[in-house]
């Protein structure tokens, strides 16, 4: 017998298992994929080691796992052909342990309950950790369904007072999760009058109104990539005292040596757009200011500058943006930084994203060149303390003192932590920025 385990996947922890893609019984060949695994951003596919017959399967969607857990056993091709030839195979059951894994085992009250628990367990692959039947744990009085969530959870959330019927649920099929319930409570915190009284830190909730009021509705569910991202961003925006600065760079220069690059960059096997210069060029901005490659450290009385220099790009997918990071940007060429940026925007609108790929950025770079717009404000991707939007370039009569010459120009927002920056550092970081735009010699310096 051969038990499947979780193989090394990067220094992540407790990822979700999303789908298992087998049954007992099933046969398999060497690579098939079993399931697969959702970490914030990234999703990934566990193959078989080897071929042969599915005869456990130790995890539920839901489930938590890291490297070496056990997922699965499979019976050895070679033992399956000597079944299929006559020989006796003992039946494979696949035993649930009793109850008291993890959480402290209660009876419960109602079969239904209990099925309920035991497809949702979010404990141990396989146990039971059943758990009385309360408020949160009985069928809601209006639509006669139980919360879809775990025992574990169900215990937490009775813990904080937390009602399940009123949770959604970010995980598949709506089940709700330890973070979600965290959520919640938090909002419902935020909202109350004493936290108001106390200063006004907290932020009342937005009032729930019925839309189909006025007129028809349709109700579709958020990407899980939204509803991850989307807390995030929340938490920046209210966290970092955000500031933006507006410039436009003269790249008429430098557009004109990117075209003559087609060719060469053909022969490369890549496709240079102006993104590549801008990573080199923020590059360079950012060792002549290097608070801009740092990070506040916990408390706000330090500051951890980084002597790294990775770059993370906004990916527009199908589920959301996500913003996959290009390392060591200071030490490639345009050429390859056009290979890396083709790379991780095809894997991330393919959904194949590693966990390390979303790691260990400086600064990021959000362009809507592709689509248009004059100028935006873009949102700090904490811990990062600094943000570069990229609009649509366009060509602008700009005076010499003689006349008015045709000039491209490009705008960029430049969103910034005031707790770090100031304005003038911004302005001369920017200015450096638009220069080194301005002779593409300097991106060399």
């Amino acid at each position: 017998m051969i038990e499947v385990k979780i193989p090394d996947i990067g220094d992540f922890d407790e990822v979700e298992v999303i789908e298992i893609l087998v049954n007992v019984g099933d046969e398999v060949s060497v690579e098939d994929p079993l399931l697969t695994l959702e970490s914030d951003k990234a999703t990934m596919e566990i193959p078989s080691p080897s071929a042969g017959k599915i005869t456990t399967v130790t995890v539920s969607i839901g489930d938590k796992v890291s490297e070496g857990t056990l997922v699965m056993q499979l019976e050895p091709a070679d033992a399956v052909t000597a079944d299929a030839d006559g020989s006796k195979a003992e039946p494979v059951h696949q035993d649930i342990p009793a109850a008291g894994s993890v959480d402290s085992p209660e009876k419960l009250e109602a079969g239904a309950v209990a099925r309920n628990a035991i497809a949702d367990t979010e404990t141990v692959p396989g146990s039971v950790t059943p758990s009385t039947p309360d408020r949160d744990g009985a069928p809601d009085a209006h639509t006669g369904t139980l919360p879809h969530a775990s025992p574990g959870v169900r215990r937490f959330a009775r813990e904080l007072g937390a009602d399940l019927h009123r949770i959604a649920g970010s995980a598949a099929k709506g089940r709700i999760t330890r973070e979600d319930v965290k959520s919640w409570v938090k909002q419902q915190l935020s909202a109350t009058d004493t936290q108001e009284r106390q200063g006004g830190i907290g932020i009342p909730a937005i009032p729930e109104i019925d839309f189909s009021q006025f007129g028809e509705i349709e109700t579709l569910k958020l990407s899980r990539i939204k509803k991850l991202s989307g807390p995030h961003l929340q938490r920046a925006w209210l966290n970092i005292p955000h500031v933006t600065h507006h410039d436009e760079a003269d790249i008429t220069e430098l557009e004109e040596f990117r075209k003559s690059l087609k060719n060469e960059a053909e022969n490369e096997g890549v496709r240079i757009t102006i993104l590549s210069f801008v990573m080199k060029a923020l590059v360079g901005a950012m060792k002549k200011y290097p608070n801009f490659n740092s990070s506040l450290a916990p408390g706000g009385e330090s500051l951890v500058l980084k002597k790294y220099f990775n770059v993370g790009i906004a990916v527009d997918t199908p589920n959301g943006l996500v913003v996959p990071v290009v390392r060591d940007v200071d030490r490639k060429s345009i050429f390859d930084l056009a290979g890396d940026l083709a790379d991780v925007s095809e894997r991330a609108r393919d959904g194949k994203l590693r966990p390390d790929d979303l790691k260990g950025g400086c600064i990021s770079i959000s362009s809507l060149g592709g689509i248009g717009g004059t100028g935006f404000t873009p949102i700090v991707n904490a811990p990062e303390v600094a943000i570069l939007g990229v609009s649509r370039s366009k060509m602008t009569p700009v005076w010499n003192g003689d006349s008015f010459d045709p000039r491209l120009l490009l705008p960029l927002d430049l969103s910034y932590d005031h707790r770090v920056v100031d304005g003038a550092e911004a302005a001369r970081f920017a200015t450096y920025l638009t220069r080194s735009f301005g002779d593409v010699r300097r991106l060399s310096l």
